[in-house]
């Protein structure tokens, strides 16, 4: 019975340091932000935002927000709530206390690889008067945004605060230019699977999805040509057509959103015989997706261009419905589809060996390919933080305020010494537990 109230204390104690908050819900208790809330939503930017232990909102009232997004596209609005997402913790009180009265704070933006050098920085810095300005890392930039005050804070985890103005830099908010679909999935190193959407047509209906919420899945080229994957031009049309279209989803669903979806996730296929659906399965940073006859790892990012997104995968993604009878990649032999239920002609079956025929040997399972490895993304951190703004702005930082710190990194030692604070906090009711639940023996 020790035994087991021990153990309750400690998961208690691990409960404690789990990232839990969610701020879509956070803001739903504060209408005048009603206007951002939403926008983080269909951008899916709250998806990043709950999957980090650490982040600071700078949020917008329905004014300044409906001013920032006029005209503009949900791909460029995306850009600017993450600029707007600092990745460090931010109280008032240590707003008002900067080390040398400014600071160069990193953001969501800049973790994309898109920002221009080191623009997805945030420079803080003191005022007169006591008022705390937020620009662009850009040098001579403004300090338009000022901060207004405090709406939530969950103790070096999450902090919301509200301030003036948006924070941007010319080019944050251009829309992209159109995609060629086959061009960037041949660019990400999936030719086999841009000519098989190609030359089956497929490829019109995922373009006319784009523009309504559309997520693409596509196989890398050594996916198809890994020991044992059936050679799926050999189907029929209709099937072929519909392990193409598995391969998408009819909504928006960024690698940040997969890593909190729950249940099935419906395909572009799943309105054909059978479900055709697909489940997510997520180890810390990893997401694969799961058919049902194998998983296959979302291996990167070709294109976040709010409403579409494009990502490669390691694995081809076999429905159950056509593929459920066979043996996974890992330790099958050669696949034969199982027949489609409809009009579509399948594959005939292999002719049954006679009863009296010797069984065959079982293929003995062999270890997973060793693409599941999956590269290193540049840090966002690779670069040094540039200068703050010049002196010469007519609303920068006063001339007496201290420079910006150049060592200064995402995780500067105020945020360490406060998640250190936390953890030993934690650690401490651990240990009180223990003592209780021992004095109870």
């Amino acid at each position: 019975m020790a035994v087991y109230h021990l153990l309750i204390c400690l998961s208690f104690t691990l409960l404690i340091s789990i990232n839990s908050h969610n701020i879509t819900a956070i803001l739903d208790n504060f209408p005048e932000y009603s206007t951002y809330n939403s926008y983080l939503s269909q951008t899916k930017v709250c998806d990043e935002i709950n999957s980090h232990e650490t982040v600071t909102c700078l949020v917008l009232p329905n004014s300044a927000m409906s001013s920032l997004v006029s005209k503009q596209s949900l791909a460029g609005i995306k850009n600017a709530l993450r600029l707007l997402s600092l990745l460090d913790y931010f109280d008032p009180q240590k707003l008002h206390d900067l080390t040398r009265g400014t600071t160069l704070t990193t953001t969501l933006y800049q973790t994309t690889g898109n920002a221009p050098g080191n623009l997805g920085f945030v420079n803080i810095t003191n005022l007169r008067g006591g008022r705390v300005g937020f620009a662009s890392a850009k040098p001579g930039s403004a300090f338009d945004a000022t901060y207004t005050k405090s709406v939530k804070q969950i103790p070096y985890n999450l902090s919301v605060l509200e301030i003036s103005a948006p924070i941007t830099f010319p080019g944050l908010m251009d829309a992209p230019a159109p995609s060629n679909l086959t061009a960037l999935l041949e660019k990400a190193g999936c030719k086999i699977f841009a000519s098989l959407i190609s030359s089956s047509g497929v490829i019109k209906m995922y373009e006319s999805a784009m523009d309504k919420g559309f997520t693409l899945f596509a196989p890398n080229d050594d996916a198809f040509k890994a020991d044992g994957v059936p050679d799926i031009t050999t189907l029929s049309s209709a099937d072929l057509v519909t392990v193409l279209q598995y391969h998408a989803l009819p909504s928006y669903k960024p690698k940040a959103s997969l890593k909190t979806t729950k249940g099935a996730i419906a395909t572009m296929a799943s309105g054909g015989p059978g479900n055709y659906d697909l489940s997510v399965i997520t180890h810390g940073d990893d997401v694969s997706l799961d058919t049902g006859v194998d998983t296959s790892r979302v291996a990167s990012t070709v294109v976040d261009d709010t409403p579409t997104c494009v990502l490669t995968v390691d694995s081809i993604l076999l429905p159950s419905e056509l593929f459920g009878g066979a043996p996974t990649p890992s330790a099958r032999g050669p696949l034969a589809p199982s027949p489609l239920p409809g009009p579509a002609t399948a594959p005939a079956p292999e002719e049954a060996a006679p009863s009296d025929a010797p069984a065959a040997e079982a293929p003995s399972p062999s270890p997973k390919s060793s693409k599941s490895g999956k590269k290193k993304k540049a840090s966002p951190h690779a670069h040094s933080p540039p200068a703050p703004p010049d002196d010469s702005s007519p609303e920068a930082a006063p001339a007496d305020a201290p420079a910006a710190d150049e060592s200064v990194t995402p995780d500067d030692k105020g945020a360490a010494a406060m998640r250190s604070i936390a953890g030993r906090e934690s650690l401490l009711f651990g240990l009180v537990c223990m003592i209780v639940t021992l004095g109870l023996v």
